[in-house]
């Protein structure tokens, strides 16, 4: 359980630092940064990551494991394997499974299988309401001392402006964010995909960016009345991206996030009716994707997260309009985050590890993210400048829908570490 990591360039945004210089783990424990230890004597595994970036291990707070419930699209073994394997250490589950995970003893069940399995941290998310209803608050407390780090009904938008505003202010008494799935359903209607020409195109019915828009303003009115925070999960549209910018300003106590495929592709993937293209929100234009590099760029946007969802190939190979929405995404995060913003530009690799790594940690109030002295040894070592190709048939994943199969990315990260144990050695997960 001793562990040397010689000769990286240690990137940690938490401590500020980025310099080539050595980490000793001990115990699951980091020891020493940037000091040589005593080491004489002492039997050890040495990593010389000479070249490559040393980082924390990456944490995603947007993430649908499907256990309980729905073990035949993914699991919480197969999932957090296909976390290390894409250098996300930690996971947050959100509570979307069969049963719901609005009780104490769904959240127990989630940690326990996730001990279990031994590979990524997990973290649950509890139900903002019963049964993902929008009814009847679900009981905040008693999951929050079970182990919940948030509480969300994402997949499902709370129409209730009432219960949201008193699912803000319990959730505010026990330290806990609300990560609100922003979607007005009478706007969004029938729609399938990005209202525009290409729907209009293919003759597919739209979803109009006002779908979303209209609930992230609301909650943040709402957030902003009470002085409570409110996290917007998957940001999509430009006017959501000012929205919160403009709320920011006033010194409302909001958060957002957005995911790769939102600052990688457009509703053109959609072209073919591929369903491997097919989201909720759905993928939108140009101009919004510029407005998300644009929000990430300038700190409107906290994090990255992935919205891996996963699902069976007999819920994806139909036809486009009964398709189930969501992609895989915990392998290609940090690929896609080096490709499309590192690489063009957009933030630097340090800013890109502050938001899939130091922020989401803050925004759930988890001790991970950071590289510092007697922080649990949660580590990946990549080279950015190394190219990978994504081939979906060798994903950890049970299920394989991903738009990105056959795509060039960055930096697969060729050592993760939890807990001070390696899990994935030159790339192969042990």
């Amino acid at each position: 359980m001793k562990l040397l990591i010689k000769n990286g360039h240690v990137i940690d945004p938490a401590n500020g630092i980025d310099k080539v210089t050595d980490i000793y783990a001990e115990n699951g424990e980091i020891i020493e940064v940037d000091v040589d230890p005593d080491l004489d004597g002492i039997e050890m595994q040495i990593i010389d990551a000479e070249g490559k970036i040393v980082a924390p291990g990456l944490v995603d707070m947007h993430v649908h494991l499907r256990e309980p419930g729905q073990e035949y699209k993914e699991d919480i073994e197969s999932g957090t394997k296909a976390a290390v394997v894409g250098g996300i250490t930690s996971v947050a589950c959100m509570p979307n499974t069969d049963p719901v995970a609005d009780n104490e003893s769904v959240i127990s069940y989630i940690l326990t299988r996730a001990k279990e399995a031994g590979y990524a941290n997990v973290y649950p998310i509890g139900a903002i309401s019963k049964g993902l209803k929008g009814k009847e608050l679900a009981e905040i407390g008693s999951m929050r001392f079970a182990g919940a780090v948030a509480v969300s009904d994402d997949g499902h938008p709370v129409e209730d402006s009432g219960l949201m505003q008193r699912a803000l202010i319990y959730a505010d008494m026990f330290d806990i964010p609300v990560i609100s799935h922003c979607e007005e359903l009478s706007l969004a209607g029938e729609g399938t995909m990005n209202d525009g020409a290409v729907a209009t195109e293919l003759g597919l019915k739209g979803i109009p960016r006002s779908a979303e828009e209209v609930m992230v303003a609301r909650d943040i009115l709402v957030a902003e009345a009470e002085g409570k925070r409110v996290h917007i999960a998957h940001v999509s549209t430009r006017g959501s991206v000012e929205l919160v910018r403009q709320a920011k300003k006033r010194g409302v106590k909001v958060t957002c996030e957005t995911c790769p495929h939102y600052f990688s592709l457009t509703e053109e993937a959609v072209r073919g009716y591929n369903t491997n293209a097919k989201m909720n929100p759905p993928l939108r234009t140009d101009d919004d994707v510029q407005a998300i590099k644009d929000g990430l760029k300038d700190g409107t946007i906290d994090c990255i997260v992935t919205d891996h969802a996963p699902h069976h190939i007999d819920e994806k190979n139909l036809e486009y309009a009964l398709a189930k929405n969501g992609i895989i995404g915990l392998e290609t995060s940090l690929g896609l985050g080096i490709k499309n913003l590192v690489n063009t530009g957009v933030l630097t690799l340090n800013e890109l590890i502050e938001k899939m790594a130091v922020n989401p940690s803050r925004i759930l109030g988890i001790n991970k993210g950071t590289l510092g002295e007697g922080k649990a040894a949660d580590i990946i070592i990549f080279d950015p400048k190394k190219e990978w190709t994504v081939e979906a048939a060798k994903m950890q994943s049970k299920s394989k829908n991903t738009p990105f199969d056959g795509e060039t990315l960055y930096g697969k990260p060729e050592y993760v570490i939890v807990g001070g144990r390696v899990l994935v050695n030159q790339g192969e997960l042990m």
